[in-house]
């Protein structure tokens, strides 16, 4: 079934009201749980004076971080290195070790931005934990705070954390520095691009929820909660909590959106099962959605600079930055600075680069790996920068791209940032998006526009993606008599479709009925081993491991089926679900051969990955510009993906639209914005964060490349990411070529109306 479009089997129970998210998670007798939070984005804790609270009605506890530390709960062990060999490393330019600075579930002695937890009130309605909250005194001393991150990292900025010497926490240079300044001192032209790729929320559809609970029979703690994954919050709740593997089980079920933001260890995780243990019953949180503004992990936040350098002919032939990320108040991830400034370059041939990568840190939510994580900010500066260089030598911004993009003949193609990128046809990806968007007949319909007032803008965009991820999976199959699959998997889904388009890979491998699979994941003590879900690389790795433990079933069920057939194992094919002797019509099926096993008809396939995969494409989009308002209008918008071979192309052109929603909206309205004096967050709810809506978009034109990838055995590449990857670039390449007539080059993101209109007006 691998290439065919059936429908989702999970559809028909998440949009009938079926579906089980962690807040439909509910045990008897419990608690409601409810997060004291800091109003403050830096002051030091001088003293919190819980009696009042603890006699409110209905009040069962309240804990707060000396409590805490008394039972012995440690830090949230943050894993900010993926570990993945294909990564490139940052190390600090003096040598030393990134320095991490400790965050614990709730806060000790300061509180280092607004949402910190202070204290934690238990109770028997969550009205009665709110009720008490108020009456918790907590006597801050207010401290001077920063919220930029390039702020933060200037001498005498104000210092973040009490418990590290410096803001920044990683300082590295990549690339050859020399080789560099040699190129820029030859150049015919260069551009430079100084930008800032601003903080979003990731706002899922589903809040966050929690429930802990705790058995005291056994000393086992239980969470139900939504994550990327079941292992990883596991491991880290083994480590905060102090004791052994066995006595903690993770467990998910449905997931409602994640995109990275649900990646790492939230506070309230430990919380829970931790106050499940001291009142007695189990206890729940579920985050609302301003508490979700200042508490979730947000994502991008990149300060760009960037030069271009070119020969005479429009050859690039070198290329030189800074990026520093915002990493907020703790760090829980470098990787978007670490894959950022792996391919800073693209799909495009410069010989000689050179990067100074930064990470800040700040008095703001932390940042973490969000879809595409670091790959929009830099395919961004780099569209950007050779639409400003097609500008600078008068080439056309098409034959600029054509004469720098690697041809398929350099495959595999080593950047100079020291990834190798397996395979791709990245001119002519590029051509069928340019033929997608109709790009040729782009002057009829600017002409049109201008009829009606509007000044319309055309940009295309080039990106390439690298997908890496924790390298180890598992899948244990069993084919059991009664006509199931089970297949019990480390990955985990929040809304990707994996029932479907891993039912379709086992129908595929073992040829038994679509509906006979049942995929198990996201309960530790059923998964042992496994990421979950980021960097694309559920189906790639899962697909391996599910392939390679169907193999070993067919070879263990031929040998049963033998002797059920009077025929040598080595005289029998199989086909269909089914063993049939050679030159006859003498056949048993599958399950068949499981009933009359004297053991499990059953493998397993653990298997580590340790070559990055490297999804890439080729985005257009056409805007209209209304020049008495600023009101920016997406008319059409084509994309043309390679994922090496769709499993399931219906969902990953799915994939693809929600992607390039989710890249438009960081392009045009989405910002998380602080108040540089006071690190109060100012948008943090709906009526001041902007959303994308369904209305606001055309009907996507999308096609997909299927260059199979040759580190795959399935020749698969991730196609989760690459909406999102260009749509920054692509979106802001048109608005400036609509407004090209005002001299604008450049506008910064989000692109709204005002922002817009200023640009218009020189204002």
């Amino acid at each position: 079934m691998i290439g065919q479009s059936p429908r989702r089997k999970e559809d028909p129970r998440l949009l009938t009201g079926k579906g089980r998210y962690s807040d439909d998670t509910n045990l008897h007798g419990q608690a409601y749980a409810f997060m004291l939070r800091s109003p403050y984005a830096h002051a030091r804790i001088r003293g919190v004076d819980i009696a009042a609270a603890a006699k409110a009605p209905g009040v069962l506890a309240v804990l707060t971080g000396h409590d805490m530390l008394a039972d012995g709960l440690k830090p949230i062990p943050h894993a900010v290195w993926s570990g993945h060999p294909a990564e490139v490393p940052l190390p600090n330019t003096d040598g030393s070790v990134a320095p991490i600075a400790e965050q614990y579930p709730m806060a000790i002695g300061q509180v280092v931005h607004v949402g910190d937890i202070v204290a934690m009130v238990v109770a028997v309605s969550v009205t009665a934990a709110k009720d008490a909250a108020e009456l918790v005194a907590v006597d801050y001393e207010p401290l001077p705070s920063v919220s930029h991150g390039l702020a933060a990292a200037e001498p005498g900025a104000p210092q973040v954390r009490d418990d590290m010497a410096s803001n920044v926490c990683i300082d590295s240079l990549v690339g050859d520095e020399a080789a560099t300044t040699a190129a820029f001192a030859s150049a015919a032209h260069t551009v430079s691009l100084t930008t800032w790729i601003q903080r979003v929320a990731g706002v899922p559809m589903e809040p966050r929820a929690a429930v802990g609970e705790y058995d005291p029979t056994t000393g086992k703690y239980t969470l139900h909660a939504g994550a990327g994954g079941a292992v990883r919050p596991k491991a880290d709740l083994v480590a905060i909590m102090g004791v052994a593997p066995g006595d903690i089980r993770m467990v998910m079920h449905d997931v409602g959106g994640n995109f990275g933001t649900r990646g790492a260890t939230n506070p309230e995780f430990p919380l829970v099962i931790w106050a499940a243990k001291r009142v007695g019953r189990p206890v729940k949180w579920t985050c609302e959605r301003s508490e979700a503004f200042l508490c979730d992990y947000q994502a991008r936040d990149l300060a760009a600079t960037a030069e271009l350098a070119l020969d005479a002919e429009g050859h690039f032939i070198g290329m030189r930055g800074s990026n520093l990320v915002n990493i907020g108040a703790h760090a829980v991830g470098f990787s978007p600075l670490q894959k950022g400034v792996a391919i800073a370059s693209s799909i495009y041939h410069v010989p000689a680069v050179h990067f100074r990568a930064r990470g800040a840190l700040t008095n703001t939510a932390p940042t973490r790996p969000y879809r595409s994580a670091g790959r929009p900010e830099v395919m961004y500066v780099m569209e950007r920068l050779i639409d400003l260089a097609a500008r600078e030598t008068g080439i056309d911004r098409t034959e600029l791209r054509r004469r720098n993009l690697v041809p398929a003949s350099a495959m595999p193609y080593r950047n100079p940032f020291g990834m190798v990128y397996d395979s791709g046809e990245y001119h002519a990806c590029m051509e069928s998006a340019l033929r997608l968007g109709d790009w040729d007949g782009f002057p009829t319909r600017r002409a049109e526009a201008l009829t009606r007032g509007k000044r319309r803008g055309i940009g295309v965009a080039n990106y390439v993606d690298t997908a890496t991820g924790v390298p180890r999976e598992r899948a244990e199959i069993t084919v059991l008599p009664e006509g199931v699959v089970e297949v019990v998997l480390g990955t985990t889904s929040q809304g990707q479709g994996h029932e479907t388009s891993f039912s379709q890979l086992m129908t595929e491998f073992l040829g038994v009925p679509f509906d006979s699979i049942r995929l198990v994941t996201g309960d530790t003590d059923r998964v042992s081993v496994g990421g979950g879900a980021h960097s694309g690389r559920a189906l790639r790795m899962g697909s391996v491991v599910m392939m390679n433990a169907s193999r070993e079933i067919v070879e263990k069920a031929r040998r049963i089926a033998g002797p059920l057939l009077n025929a040598p194992p080595d005289g029998l094919s199989f086909s269909g679900g089914r063993f049939t002797v050679h030159g006859t019509d003498r056949s048993v099926g599958l399950f068949e051969v499981a009933a009359a096993s004297n053991e499990a008809l059953a493998a397993v396939s653990d298997e580590v990955f340790n070559i990055a995969s490297f999804p890439y494409g080729s985005h257009v989009c056409e805007v209209e510009v209304d020049p008495e308002t600023g009101v920016v209008d997406i008319v059409n918008y084509s994309a043309v993906d390679d994922v090496g071979r769709a499993v399931n192309p219906m969902i990953v052109h799915g994939q693809v639209h929600g992607g390039i929603v989710q890249g438009v909206g960081q392009a045009l309205l989405e910002q998380c914005v602080y108040d540089p004096d006071t690190g109060q967050m100012l948008s943090a709810s709906f009526m001041d964060y902007a959303m994308p809506r369904a209305d606001k978009f055309p009907f996507f034109r999308t096609e997909l490349s299927e260059v199979p990838s040759p580190t795959h055995p399935l020749g698969i590449r991730p196609g989760g990411e690459g909406g999102t990857t260009p749509a920054l670039g692509v979106v802001i390449n048109a608005i400036v070529d609509a407004l090209s007539e005002y001299g604008v080059t450049h506008i910064e993101m989000p692109a709204t109306p005002e922002r817009v209109w200023r640009a218009i007006n020189g204002r």
